[in-house]
Parts: C-alpha cells; sequence; structure tokens
C-alpha cells in the first residue's frame, strides 16, 4: 500500500485525494489541512457575505462525510511546517502545538495562494480584513453583525473588489473602491471596462482611480484612508483586496525549485523538480494551453485539473495537465464579464499580429420578451484567421458563461474564427437566433477584413 500525503485541502488538494483513490482505491491517502473545511468554495464567500446565500455550509462543494466516504484521511487542523524529501516525512503541528511526524511515498503540495499583505501602516487594525479563506470571510461576517458597518472602502479593483462591492452594497453599506491603476478589472481589456465604472456607478459605488494609499488610520469611530494625493475617504471598515501570491513556504529549504512570482514550478505531469513529490493549484506555475509557456494563473478551474492529474499520477498514472486559457467569468450586480484566451497587447507579444473587432448582439430574439443586447469582442489572426481570444459583457441571465465557453472550446481546438460559423448550435428564440450571437459576432469579424 503507497502512502500519498497531501498538504491541502482546498480546489486541488481534494480533486487530487480523489483522483488518487479512483485510480488506486489501496492508496492510503492522507491530507493535512491548516483549518477545518475542505474542499469549500471560497469563490462563494462574497455571496455568503452579500446575504445571497443564507448558510455558509451549503459553499462546500463535498461534505467531509462524502470524502472520507472515498477512503481518504482527513487531518483538521494540522498545519504543515516541514517537508524533507530525503527521509520522505511532513511534519505539522495540530491545533493544540503538538508536533507530528507523517511518511509519505509520494507528497502533493497544493497549500495555494495567500492574500497580498502591503507594507503600509494600519493594515492590522479592527476593521481592516482580508479575504481568502473561510475564516476571512467568518470575521468579516462577524464584525457587521456585531458592529453594524454603515460604509466600506475597498483597496484593489480585481475579482474580489468587484464581487465585494457588489456584496457590500446588497447589505446595505455605503463602498468606495479604490484603484491603484487608472482602471477596474485589468484581466478584461480596457474597451470593455467603462461598463464596470457604469454599473458600479450606477448602483451607488464610489470609484477613486490613480490612488496610492500611504497609511490607514483610526480615526474616532472610522479608518481613514491616507494617501499621496490626499483625497479624504473614510470608511467604518476597510477590504484589502490587492491580489494574492503563492504560498510556497512550505518548500523552503526542500531544493524545490520556484519561479514565476515564487510559484513552484512543474511539468505538465504536475511534477516538481523532486523526485515523489507533486504540486498543483494557486501555489504553481500553469501551462497555458494556447502561448505554450508557463504563467502564474491561479483559478479555481484550473486548480481542479492540477491536482487530477497530481492525484493520478502520484499513485502511477501516467496524466498530462492540457493548460488554461486563463478563462474567467465575473458578475457585478447586473453585469457579467467574461474572457477567454488572448487579450489584444497579449497576442501581439506572443507573435501573432491580432485584429480585434467589437460586435453587439442581442442574446436572444426580440420578439420573445426580455431580450438583452450582448457585447462580444472578438480577438484574431490577420493571416491565418486563428481565433485569439474573446471578451463578452451582458446581462446577468443572457446566457455569457455559455457564450465564452464556446469561444474557448474553439480555441482550445484552434479553430479559426470562420469555422465558428459552421457549429452546430442550439436555437429556440427564448434563448438564442438562428445564427448565435457568437456566429454573428465572427462574421462581423470576417467582413472587418475585407472577407
Amino acid at each position: 500500500m503507497s502512502a500519498l500525503v497531501i498538504i491541502g485541502g482546498s480546489d486541488a488538494g481534494i480533486s487530487a485525494a480523489l483522483r488518487a483513490k479512483e485510480v488506486d482505491p489501496s492508496a492510503d491517502v492522507k491530507i493535512l489541512l491548516a483549518n477545518n473545511f475542505p474542499n469549500y468554495s471560497i469563490c462563494g464567500l462574497p455571496f455568503y457575505l452579500s446575504g445571497e446565500v443564507s448558510d455558509w455550509r451549503t459553499l462546500a462543494h463535498r461534505t467531509v462525510e462524502e470524502i472520507e466516504k472515498q477512503g481518504v484521511h482527513l487531518l483538521f487542523s494540522h498545519t504543515a511546517t516541514k517537508v524533507d524529501p530525503e527521509s520522505k516525512t511532513v511534519t505539522d503541528l495540530d491545533a493544540t502545538g503538538k508536533t507530528h511526524t507523517t511518511k509519505f511515498d509520494k507528497l502533493i503540495i497544493a497549500t495555494g495562494a495567500v492574500s497580498v499583505r502591503p507594507s503600509f501602516a494600519g493594515i492590522l487594525l479592527p476593521g481592516v480584513f482580508f479575504l481568502r479563506w473561510m475564516d476571512d470571510g467568518f470575521s468579516i461576517h462577524r464584525y457587521m453583525i456585531e458592529h453594524h458597518p454603515e460604509s466600506a472602502i475597498i483597496l484593489g479593483s480585481g475579482y474580489i473588489g468587484m464581487e465585494m462591492a457588489d456584496a457590500l452594497t446588497r447589505r446595505g453599506l455605503s463602498v468606495t473602491v479604490l484603484a491603484r491603476s487608472g482602471r477596474l478589472l485589468k484581466t478584461l481589456g480596457q474597451e470593455m471596462g467603462y461598463l464596470i465604472d457604469n454599473e458600479l456607478l450606477r448602483h451607488g459605488v464610489r470609484i477613486v482611480k490613480g490612488i496610492a494609499v500611504t497609511s490607514i488610520e483610526k480615526t474616532g469611530k472610522n479608518l481613514a484612508i491616507r494617501n499621496s494625493q490626499h483625497i479624504p475617504i473614510e470608511g467604518d471598515m476597510v477590504l484589502v483586496a490587492t491580489g494574492a501570491r503563492p504560498e510556497t513556504s512550505i518548500g523552503t529549504g526542500t531544493g524545490i525549485l520556484t519561479g514565476l512570482q515564487g510559484a513552484i514550478r512543474v511539468n505538465r505531469a504536475m511534477e516538481t523538480n523532486i523526485q515523489d513529490i507533486y504540486a498543483a493549484g494557486d501555489c504553481v506555475e500553469t501551462w497555458h494551453h494556447f502561448t505554450k509557456k508557463y504563467t502564474y494563473l491561479p483559478l479555481g478551474t484550473t486548480a481542479h485539473k492540477q491536482g487530477r492529474v497530481a492525484g493520478e499520477n502520484a499513485v502511477g498514472g501516467h496524466a498530462e495537465f492540457a493548460g488554461s486559457l486563463g478563462t474567467q467569468v465575473v458578475k457585478i450586480f447586473d453585469l457579467v464579464m467574461a474572457r477567454t484566451g488572448l487579450l489584444e497587447n497579449e497576442a501581439s507579444e506572443a507573435g501573432f499580429d491580432p485584429v480585434s473587432i467589437d460586435h453587439e448582439a442581442w442574446d436572444h430574439k426580440t420578439y420573445y420578451p426580455g431580450a438583452t443586447p450582448l457585447r462580444i469582442r472578438i480577438t484574431g489572426d490577420r493571416r491565418t484567421h486563428q481565433l485569439l481570444g474573446a471578451q463578452i459583457a451582458g446581462c446577468y441571465g443572457a446566457e455569457v458563461s455559455k457564450r465564452i465557453d464556446l469561444f474557448a472550446t474553439a480555441i482550445f481546438n484552434e479553430m479559426t474564427v470562420d469555422s465558428l460559423s459552421h457549429l452546430d448550435l442550439s436555437y429556440t428564440p427564448p434563448l438564442s437566433s438562428p445564427w448565435d450571437p457568437v456566429q454573428m459576432a465572427s462574421q462581423a469579424w470576417i467582413k472587418a477584413l475585407g472577407r
């Protein structure tokens, strides 16, 4: 019986464990969890904090009983502190401070990422929060229940910042978003950015761009954001959502190599440079399916896939991670924004000759009630017509995610923009048109090139 130890019980860790047991039911699989929340949807925390999800327990992808029923041993509140590749042991501390040593034949590091903590003063003041793990969510929820804040300041304009601007507004708070750069949600193209601004402003969210925070200070009952522009900004609570970095401290001193942004280097079998040690999830570099290069791209969907590959290979399989396209979607109030593949500037950097067009089409036939416009941006290569990337903006309920997934599938399979018109897509008037908006946009791209 082989002993597989997994450090971390979020998306990648649980996915690895379950796949390992599928491939080799006799494997002894143990997961060391630093907390008590295995396989919880961290992406669901903003919706719990908004009140849209009433019970945090429903955020579990699987219950503890469902995981343990598969033969996986969960060790709760066991924080791994050291890995010794030579003796093949992991040392950890439990909740009481007691030290344990666990032997392994194969090891998977799935420690995820941690919130980036700015170095300015005041980051540890009461009322200042991060949002990465379940305990973070509980702390915010408890603070809102006990202190009844009326206003909140969000530092950062990425996915968490945007979703929490929505969530806290729904809770009745007055929200201010501070963006260090000149635009929001930079993972989307600049051409779509104004839609996010408009949606936030429409719901009363204040936006302050190009601001450099120098400190957070307590001023009476409020928290004040000191900044280089000397703009007065005060609120009852502050959420710091300035990004995430890979959590790789467990590899210190082991000889495990790190690369981009300090993430663990792995091959497509999810193997590190140390024999019998694998890694997966937000703590590793990610193979980009389209550019054929490694990048740092922490996404829950990617973590599940990488974990599955690592788990299979750790018990004797021969799986390979196919790579990510960075497919993402976010809901901000009534607006849904999505992307896949490369933005135009990314395509240029990758050596393509990109051409992008914007096209607007109704999400379904207008004679059926409720039709709303979709804005679609397609990027393709001028010479080969290869589809390089796509972005979509639309109303909640307009099947934006279905259509970005269609683009993602086409890019993954190296289709041309022209070939999208040949796809046999479903149609009924309440949901689409005989030519789906994706196909209409592809035809507009071809027309723009004079074809």
